[in-house]
């Protein structure tokens, strides 16, 4: 079997280029794992603006796609050329009996954000990630041939037993801004849902999906708590607690626990008085940590295919790791706000 990986350096594809090497399945196989830049194992090749490099000609038996940029802060034109582009460039490389295995992200059938938060830019979809992923399964659905399956995992974070992840990006932000004072107040709805997916249940699902009996018909697997989601509060307590018990073993304070502001209250109200009077630095936190707002106001869970169990402990150990990992940053001591000219 000749199995193709791209994006094999990410946090989903270091996991996935790893099982599938692994797997008694792919003793006799070839998986070949790409990437923007060559790492040992892994073959250097800018997906959609380079051409195909020699010995990667199609069809593959399977194409697991996880290449992407996760990027919130993307234009529509940077998404197209960092998520569309490299998608047009795979399909190139499928033959009718290619299995494409396209993973995604479950927030391309939530609920999309107010119109006023970004505009008509990326028609109610919550930032250009979103959207250029909305269009890639668009794309997939409308041009493959052969089978497919999509895989939709919601905010990763790190593995269930270790908190071990290849780089600390999305939900990671949450941590930094609490240890060091920018997250004076958590915006979104206390009893909202907050779904997140350990990266090595996210890599189960694909590689499962790589080395399972292809779909007649395309298929799509989500990977979510469901009802055993997280609420905001819950979540929240969980990052605080764990925080405060590796500060307490190394004679740090607790974190202060920030209130958490309603969405509508913070965009309509405090906000708009407070805005004026904010250093740049502060500014720049409010806009990154905005774009959680809506990923923490969730009405309702995912329908997941693919259950994750026990959320809480997958954040504790995300945290535990993250802590481990950077622990000057975990242990700082909080910086309170200040208004200019306060």
């Amino acid at each position: 079997m000749r199995i193709l990986v791209t994006g094999a350096t990410g946090v989903v594809g270091t996991e996935v280029l790893a099982g599938l090497r692994a797997h008694p399945l792919c003793r006799h196989g070839r998986v070949t794992g790409v990437a923007r830049r060559a790492a040992p194992g892994v073959l250097s090749w800018e997906l959609g603006a380079a051409p195909t490099p020699a010995g990667l000609a199609g069809p593959w038996d399977v194409i697991v796609h996880t290449a992407a940029s996760t990027r919130w802060t993307l234009t529509r034109a940077q998404a197209r050329q960092a998520n569309l582009l490299p998608l047009r460039a795979v399909l190139a490389l499928a033959g009718r009996g290619t299995h494409l295995v396209h993973v995604s992200t479950a927030y391309v059938d939530g609920v999309r954000a107010p119109e006023d938060l970004r505009g008509a830019e990326f028609e109610g979809y919550r930032n250009g990630y979103e959207w250029s992923k909305a269009a890639c399964e668009d794309v997939v659905r409308g041009e493959h041939r052969g089978p497919l399956t999509v895989v939709r995992p919601p905010l990763i974070v790190g593995r269930r037993d270790t908190g071990e992840i290849a780089r600390f990006s999305g939900p990671y932000t949450l941590l930094q801004a609490l240890v060091s004072g920018l997250a004076a107040v958590v915006v979104g709805d206390p009893e909202g849902y907050a779904e997140i997916g350990p990266v090595d249940e996210v890599a189960h699902a694909v590689v499962d999906a790589a080395l399972s009996a292809p779909p007649l018909l395309a298929r799509t697997e989500v990977v979510a708590s469901g009802r055993q989601c997280l609420r905001l509060s819950g979540l929240l307590d969980v990052v605080c607690t764990t925080l405060d018990e590796f500060r307490a073993d190394h004679g740090a304070p607790p974190v202060p626990r920030p209130p958490i502001v309603p969405t509508e209250t913070w965009n309509r109200f405090f906000l708009p008085l407070a805005e004026q009077y904010l250093s740049p630095l502060q500014q720049q936190a409010v806009r990154l940590l905005a774009m959680f707002q809506s990923y923490t106001s969730m009405s309702a869970p995912f329908e997941p295919t693919r259950q994750v169990e026990d959320p809480a402990a997958v954040m504790a150990a995300s945290v535990r790791h993250w802590a481990r990992s950077r622990p000057r940053l975990a242990l700082a001591r909080p910086t309170p706000w200040t208004l200019l000219g306060a």
